[in-house]
């Protein structure tokens, strides 16, 4: 019998493994049943890609039958994607569409049997059942025969592993067949996988909207958001909270979602007569062995989102091998992702059925559990910061790393552990802390300090040591009460708070001396030294770092002797203008640096002694130091040092006149100082750009840079940053036209340098005025302006700004008159710029020439 002969009206929809009643014509041929879809799915929301990656994959022919498989975690909609693409394909497929459930979850039910569910697929051919042989092969055989040469689709919905679907598989060639399963398949030959994740937010939205059968107004459509978040973008779990609200259209959506938020037992919310997330999860559950069981609900323990091998065995207690066995079950099963190599993590609502699991296990057992994981991240994280931080005399040496701990074989692979696993170090440090576990806390904020401080994360690391602070006062540890000030003291620095890091760093000093630390207080000491130089008190800055120099120096402790010389040349260079005195400070540290091996002391060197170089005119030498500071960040993957090389090499290349390149390095500094959420670094490289966009007279831009610099600067309270920005922001506004703002702002910055002391500051201010005051208010006010200028660069060897303020000097004199005067200073400006390398050279000389032809004349 042609399957096309027979009549709709025998049709039924085959579910394996129950008694069914065929309903035949008056003939007593057995009847023949190929088209038992389901209903399609009404408003299928979402999945366009994967429907039409379906429809085109199973629309191609092949020399082989073809087979797809579907799999997900329950609720993703794996069922509702399958059903809605065989509805699109049926007319493909004229000699049958058979949906099979597999029962591989269904409550009550065990999975189907491959041997009854091919007895009843041949009945469905037409096959009388005297006619159907006994075995699974045989059957399978029979199967295969039917199809011959007909163009079949089948659907195999929720199979449990390869083993139920292999018989049940057509041999004709033109076959499809879909197959959908918890389980990733992964031992199928020849077949296409698609893993479905959950739905993309924009999806989610509209699958709730249809779901609850409301449009949400401009003000509901936050709450909306919030729901669909919170349900994991999971379909199953959208579809019965939005059904909750299509049954109540009286109800708020706003309330409803604060309701839903505040919910104790979210996975309770979330559940529909016999349709729940909680009965998805059980049933899958059920089906794991009792230790892949244990180590799922071990899992939901974690206070962190992702982990690895090494988390895993920790918390299970087992060996990495078992734990890498028992992961694999668990992918393979969809109880957890693999969003990369080696890296887990578990979907918002599976993690909150897992930790209510948890919850059921003993109390002891479960500390024992987030204990061991504790201390698997101190341990791995004591052993990156010793190749880390800066060496200290006595240091333990690095150890072999233990069976359950990652090998960590250089600096570089310390940080990308550190960093890849900041979120879990700072999840349990404030796990501890809320269980009163104080020192696992002071011992993960420890192990975390110099990274925290080298990557610049400054407000994670200020609550890490707050935490610490209060976890050394319980337990009445006051050495760990010190080290927790000092890295306090550093993080407030950081975040731009440099009144509190004062504060904290004065504290931090008077600690270590009632313990009698000495290196402590060293170290106390160089850091109140930063605090007060940020807050200008340079004259006290400079007494401190002297006391850490000769205290460093007395313990024999060279890498605080380099750190405290470099303190030193910084103070030299920006209070005193002692640019010669700074440069010697800085090549002393280099080479201290260098005989001890420290790549990034020595980058830190190079950065340090870039910046002098620059100021004495010497900008080839400053862009040569800030490549080679560069190239060891980068090698040290040191962000926040990678961002001041980047900005150090910008105004280099704008003082060379490489305005193009400038202005893109000033841009990439920009970018990482952002990204780093560094805003003193950001201030500065706004600064550098605003410089460069002067130069090339987009002036609008530099104001716009300036000011966002300025914003920045008052709000950490750094008198001379925001003396800086006052500068170019005066400068911009003058070459706007804007001549009385600029006269404002740029004597408030002069005021500011003044007070400072910053003599090469204020001559640079000084400069610009006098170029303000020839447009704005006459050449004598000019000139009296330039003359101070050079009086100040001179007496700080600023060649830069001696040859501006000579050149200014020269035009104001070539305006009174005075041609051959004014050929003396311009003749010496023209001389510095082209020994520095100055961008102004080529002008300066072409304005010589014109000056030279015309006294000629």
């Amino acid at each position: 019998m042609h399957i096309d002969a027979v009549a709709e009206s025998q049709a039924r929809q085959f579910i394996a493994g129950r008694d069914q009643t065929i309903y035949t014509g008056p003939t007593s041929a057995p009847a023949v049943t190929m088209r038992t879809l389901p209903r399609d799915v009404a408003g299928f929301t979402g999945r366009d890609a994967e429907l039409q990656w379906l429809i085109a994959a199973a629309s191609r022919t092949s020399g082989l039958v073809t087979v797809y498989t579907i799999d997900g975690m329950p609720g993703v909609g794996k069922t509702a994607l399958v059903t809605r693409a065989a509805h699109v394909l049926a007319d493909a497929f004229p000699d049958g569409q058979l949906f099979v459930n597999l029962h591989a979850h269904t409550p009550g039910q065990q999975p189907a049997d491959p041997r009854d569910v091919l007895g009843d697929l041949l009945a469905c051919t037409g096959m009388p059942q005297g006619e159907i042989p006994g075995s699974v092969e045989a059957r399978a055989q029979r199967w295969r025969g039917r199809l011959a040469g007909k163009k079949v689709l089948l659907v195999l919905d929720d199979a449990a592993d390869h083993a139920q679907v292999e018989p049940l598989l057509p041999g004709a060639a033109a076959c499809v067949v879909l197959v959908t399963s918890r389980r990733r398949l992964i031992a199928f030959h020849g077949a296409e996988a698609l893993s479905l994740a959950t739905l993309p937010s924009g999806q989610a939205l509209e699958l709730f909207t249809r779901a609850a059968r409301r449009t949400p107004v401009r003000q509901e459509r936050d709450a909306v958001a919030d729901l669909v978040d919170r349900c994991g973008y999971l379909p199953l779990a959208i579809t019965l909270l939005a059904g909750r609200l299509a049954h109540h259209p009286a109800w708020d959506v706003g309330a409803f979602a604060d309701e839903f938020a505040a919910a104790q037992d979210r996975l309770g919310e979330l559940e529909a007569g016999d349709r729940a997330v909680t009965a998805a999860f059980d049933l899958s559950y059920r089906a794991l062995s009792l230790n892949q069981q244990r180590l799922f609900r071990r899992l939901g323990l974690h206070p962190g989102f992702s982990f690895d091998l090494y988390a895993a065995a920790a918390l299970d207690d087992i060996s990495v091998v078992q734990a890498r066995r028992q992961l694999h079950a668990l992918y393979a099963d969809h109880f957890i992702d693999e969003p990369a190599l080696g890296r887990y993590s578990l979907h918002d609502l599976l993690r909150a059925y897992a930790q209510a699991l948890a919850a059921q296990d003993s109390a002891e057992e479960r500390e024992y559990a987030t204990d061991r994981l504790i201390a698997y991240y101190q341990r791995t994280a004591e052993a990156a910061d010793r190749l880390i931080r800066y060496p200290r005399p006595g240091g333990v040496a690095l150890i072999d790393a233990s069976a359950t701990t990652p090998e960590l074989a250089d600096r570089e692979h310390a940080l990308t552990w550190m960093r890849t696993e900041r979120s879990n170090l700072l999840a349990c440090a404030s796990f501890a802390a809320i269980n009163v576990r104080d020192s696992h806390v002071i011992c993960l904020a420890k192990a975390m300090a110099s990274f925290l401080s080298q990557d610049g994360v400054w407000d994670q690391a200020a609550v890490l040591h707050e935490a610490a602070l209060t976890a050394a006062h319980n337990i009445g540890d006051r050495l760990a009460q010190a080290d927790a000030l000092q890295n306090l003291s550093w993080a407030r620095s950081g975040m731009g708070a440099y009144s509190a890091a004062e504060n904290l760093a004065d504290q931090a000093l008077a600690s270590y001396r009632s313990l009698n630390d000495r290196n402590g207080e060293a170290n106390a000491l160089l850091n109140l030294s930063q605090a007060r130089r940020l807050r200008g008190n340079y004259d006290v800055a400079s007494y401190l770092a002297e006391q850490a120099l000769a205290l460093y120096r007395s313990l024999g402790n060279r890498h605080g002797e380099a750190r405290a010389l470099q303190a030193q040349s910084w103070i030299r260079h920006v209070a005193y203008g002692e640019c010669g005195a700074a440069a010697d400070l800085i090549q002393q540290a280099l080479c201290l640096y260098r005989a001890l091996g420290d790549r990034l002391g020595e980058a830190s060197a190079l950065s340090n002694l870039r910046v002098v170089r620059h100021e004495l005119g010497e900008y080839s030498t400053a862009a040569d130091l800030a490549e080679q500071a560069l190239v060891l960040y980068r090698a040290l993957g040191i962000r926040k040092g990678e961002a001041d090389a980047l900005r150090g090499l910008s105004r280099a290349r704008c003082s060379l006149g490489n305005y193009e390149v400038a202005a893109d390095l000033a841009e990439q500094a920009l970018a990482l100082y952002r990204s780093l959420a560094a805003r003193h670094g950001e201030a500065e490289a706004l600064l550098v750009l605003g410089q460069v966009r002067v130069m090339t007279r987009k002036f609008q831009a530099a104001t716009d840079l300036a000011q966002q610099a300025l914003t920045l600067y008052q709000a950490l309270d750094f008198g001379h940053g925001k003396a800086n920005a006052l500068r170019l922001l005066g400068q911009a506004q003058h070459l706007s036209g804007e001549y009385s703002a600029a006269a404002d702002l740029l004597e408030e910055a002069r005021t500011l340098f003044h007070h400072f002391g910053d003599n090469q500051g204020e001559a640079e201010v000084l400069n610009c005025t006098g170029a303000l005051l020839v447009d704005s208010a006459g050449v004598q006010e000019a000139f009296v302006a330039y003359r101070q200028a050079l009086q100040l660069a001179r007496k700080v060897q600023s060649p830069l700004d001696e040859a501006h303020a000579l050149e200014g000097v020269a035009q104001c004199l070539i305006r009174s008159g005075q041609q051959q005067a004014a050929l003396v200073d311009l003749r010496s400006a023209v001389a510095i710029y082209q020994r520095i390398g100055a961008a102004e050279a080529i002008s300066t000389q072409e304005h010589l020439t014109a000056l030279q032809v015309s006294t000629r004349a």
